[in-house]
């Protein structure tokens, strides 16, 4: 009898192990630091099933998921509509992030405006006692492409036009190595998401006098927001299992891992969705979206 049921057990182990399935994930090192790694362990934890993640960015994020290269894409922009390799993917948004200006941590600026962030951008602020800091240059560090997440978004909250051109002196093809480059430069100035930025040794710096706290991204009272997105081809194959994922995000127990991140989880901020739809048109209407 001890056999019989030792062989069964050792049936239904195979049994589980068999319909363990994994999922692909390509995408900004934003997304994944704001709530994909730790919302993949728990989700796996909870079902057996795993999660594959690499970076790339936004961009390769949403083709790779458009094309099933990778079953979902982790990214911080939307689609560009005039893209055939982005055509074919569905954004499910997951959560807000806020993009905030970092310094290193000895820099005494506490706070910037929008006007002054432009200019340095454009290359028209060059040093830091013009901000009340020291006298000393300022090092502009960017993302390179405008169609990457924090590019694409800087473009359209801090200059309403997707083709500014930055005067930068150090260009990153990631976030993460622009974070990386920033702790250990005092001089230097960047734009990331605050999820990211929180886990490294950086200051964020408030913009027009405002803190990116939860509450004040939540209701809109910081500036500088913007979804994150979990993008996926509907004809892929394991779009079930996609969509399992996606709830669980959704879920209570979620949305608890994404607040943990310092996000806000999507529906807790319906404010922000409405604010977002006329945004958007009114961009459109201006002829600034592609």
């Amino acid at each position: 009898m001890v056999k019989i049921i030792l062989l069964s057990l050792g049936m239904l182990s195979i049994s589980v192990s068999a319909s363990a399935e994994e999922l692909k994930w390509v995408g900004c090192s934003i997304t994944k630091l704001a709530f994909m790694e730790d919302l993949a362990t728990a989700w796996s934890a909870k079902t057996g099933h795993t999660i594959v993640m690499n970076g790339g960015g936004a961009t390769k994020g949403i083709r790779h998921a458009a094309s099933t290269q990778a079953d979902m894409g982790g990214t911080c922009r939307y689609k560009l509509e005039s893209t055939t390799e982005e055509s074919k993917a569905y954004f499910e948004p997951i959560a807000w992030d806020a993009l905030v200006t970092i310094v290193h941590p000895d820099n005494p600026i506490t706070s910037i405006t929008k006007n002054q962030l432009r200019d340095i951008y454009l290359g028209k602020i060059k040093n830091w006692k013009e901000l009340n800091g020291r006298d000393q240059p300022i090092h502009v560090y960017a993302r390179e492409g405008k169609i990457t997440g924090v590019g694409y978004t800087m473009r359209k909250l801090l200059f309403a036009n997707y083709h500014q051109d930055f005067e930068a002196d150090k260009i990153f093809e990631d976030s993460g190595p622009l974070e990386k480059a920033l702790e250990t430069d005092p001089l230097a100035i960047g734009v990331t998401g605050i999820s990211s930025a929180k886990k490294r040794a950086l200051k964020i710096i408030d913009l027009e006098g405002r803190s990116p706290t939860y509450e004040n991204i939540r209701n809109g009272n910081y500036l500088f927001y913007r979804p994150l997105y979990i993008a996926y081809n509907e004809l892929n194959g394991k779009s079930k299992l996609i969509k399992d994922f996606v709830n669980f995000a959704h879920s209570p127990e979620g949305m608890a891992i994404i607040q943990a991140n310092g996000c806000v989880p999507y529906t807790e901020a319906l404010t922000l969705i409405s604010r977002q739809l006329r945004e958007d048109k009114a961009a459109r209407d201006m002829g600034l979206l592609r």
